[in-house]
């Protein structure tokens, strides 16, 4: 009897200890850029006291959307209108239907139909841009149109100097500064599975987008505003991308960056990933892909 009940006891032990296990798995835990746990509160009281948050996601990730949605509106109920928010998914010249949409001149439907929207659209972008738009809030489209992109890629930089004065507009100015030996645009050259035919115009091609980015966050910042953008991680990491030419512009300009990972496990910042970002977010590598 004593040998059933001690048995039966160190099942049922066994037994909580699992469940206890599996109710404690973690869809996400945020790091400060020195691998120091830190929380959603932290995140929302730094980007409420800097001018541009850059928030990198990966783009089929949805605890990164999820959180954007969160920061927004943590950020909305304390700048009201003046907060703006930019995204790399809009390009440049898509800014008129953006704007034709928000002030109710078009439809939806008609917004859907000709700005060229991310295949992810409904499920990770639509909430952050209805957001701004029910409650008036300006969302610049940011990226370079992508046939512009495409021309760095082929031409380098001197590809745009073909373009029309009025497609210019939505391009950074020319000349575009150009470091070939930051980090960031030098492993782009390292890449593993590039075709063999890659030219050192592959990373001007990354630069042109962040520059853009850049340029048209600076030209919609006024003194009163703040704006939250959304990229891909790379435009930001490691305080590259978008924020160098932000600073090359701006050098006392205050920004917070954000970025996120995916790691086997959440309880530490593996060491790779320390000091990419003023915040990390770090997702279980098993996460649900939204695409």
């Amino acid at each position: 009897m004593m040998r059933k009940t001690l048995v039966l006891f160190l099942l049922v032990y066994s037994l909580s200890v699992y469940l206890s296990t599996a109710q404690k798995l973690e869809a996400y835990q945020l790091f400060d850029k020195n691998g120091e746990k830190t929380d959603f509160g932290a995140l929302v009281q730094a980007s409420a006291l800097t001018e541009v948050v850059l928030f990198g996601e990966l783009h089929n990730n949805p605890i990164s959307h999820w959180l954007q949605l969160e920061l927004t509106m943590a950020l909305f109920d304390r700048r009201g209108e003046q907060l703006m928010l930019g995204m790399e998914m809009f390009e440049a010249d898509d800014q008129i239907i953006i704007d034709e949409y928000f002030a109710g001149i078009i439809a939806e439907r008609n917004f859907r139909a000709e700005a060229r929207l991310w295949n992810n659209y409904n499920t990770d972008i639509r909430p952050l841009v209805e957001f701004a738009r029910e409650n008036g809030l300006k969302l610049v489209a940011s990226n370079i149109p992508r046939r512009y992109a495409a021309l760095v890629n082929r031409e380098g930089f001197e590809g745009l100097e073909k373009l029309s004065s009025q497609a210019l507009q939505w391009v950074a100015p020319l000349p575009v500064p150009y470091d070939p030996d930051l980090p960031g645009y030098k492993a782009m050259l390292e890449m593993e599975g590039l075709p063999a035919h890659t030219s050192a115009n592959f990373p001007k091609a990354q630069a042109i987008k962040d520059a853009t980015m850049a340029h048209f966050i600076l030209e919609n910042l006024g003194e009163e505003n703040s704006m939250i953008h959304f990229h891909g991680a790379y435009h930001s990491n490691n305080y590259e991308g978008i924020l160098w030419y932000l600073q090359q512009r701006e050098p006392e300009i205050k920004i917070v960056t954000i970025s996120t990972v995916e790691q086997s496990q959440v309880e530490t910042l593996d060491a790779d990933n320390k000091g990419i970002a003023d915040f990390i977010i770090v997702v279980p590598q098993t996460m649900t892909k939204t695409y």
